[in-house]
Order: C-alpha cells, then sequence, then structure tokens
C-alpha cells in the first residue's frame, strides 16, 4: 500500500496521561481519541498528538505529518507509506478494546 493513511484525530490536551484511544465523531467523521499532556499553545499539543500516534501506529514519527486542523482539536494526520494493517489498527484503536 503506497498511498498516504488519512487519521481522523480528537486531541485532548492538558491530560492528566497521554492515551492514544477511543472514538468521537467529530467533523471528519469518526476520529480517534488522542490525549495529551501537553497545553494547546504554541502547537505543542498537536506535535504531542503527532508523536503519540506515531508511536500508537509502531511508524517513524516523520511518517506522520498533519494535514489539517492545526488550531483545532479535531485534526487529519497523513501516514506515509503505511503498512498493510496499519487502517486495522486505526480501526482497532478508535474502535475496539483499546483501555
Amino acid at each position: 500500500m503506497d498511498a498516504p493513511l488519512t487519521v481522523a484525530v480528537r486531541v485532548k490536551p492538558g491530560a492528566s496521561r497521554a492515551r492514544v484511544g477511543g472514538r468521537f465523531d467529530g467533523p471528519h467523521g469518526p476520529a480517534l481519541v488522542i490525549a495529551v499532556n501537553a497545553p494547546p499553545v504554541d502547537g505543542r499539543a498537536t506535535e504531542a498528538a503527532r508523536r503519540a500516534l506515531a508511536d500508537a501506529l509502531g511508524v517513524r514519527p516523520a511518517a506522520v505529518s498533519l494535514r489539517a486542523g492545526a488550531a483545532s482539536r479535531d485534526k487529519l494526520f497523513l501516514v506515509e507509506r503505511p503498512a498493510a494493517g496499519l487502517p486495522d489498527v486505526v480501526r482497532r484503536l478508535r474502535d475496539g478494546s483499546a483501555e
């Protein structure tokens, strides 16, 4: 699979602990919830969410980029050259038993 994978994300900044998992029905459709410790200041929460997403998906942080939503809690991230099973991993984190 060579086409980039778009992942809709709902960021919850200022969380007591970082966590990837859960579903939020946002403006980009069903979104993966990413809670981060970072505050929503100067893009710090966005950067923390990007790194957390890369970590959860097992890809290099450099492979994940922000496509839309820099100033919003609802973001679209792009994962370059995703592995074949990556969409399933995203679905499990978002809809499955990620708790």
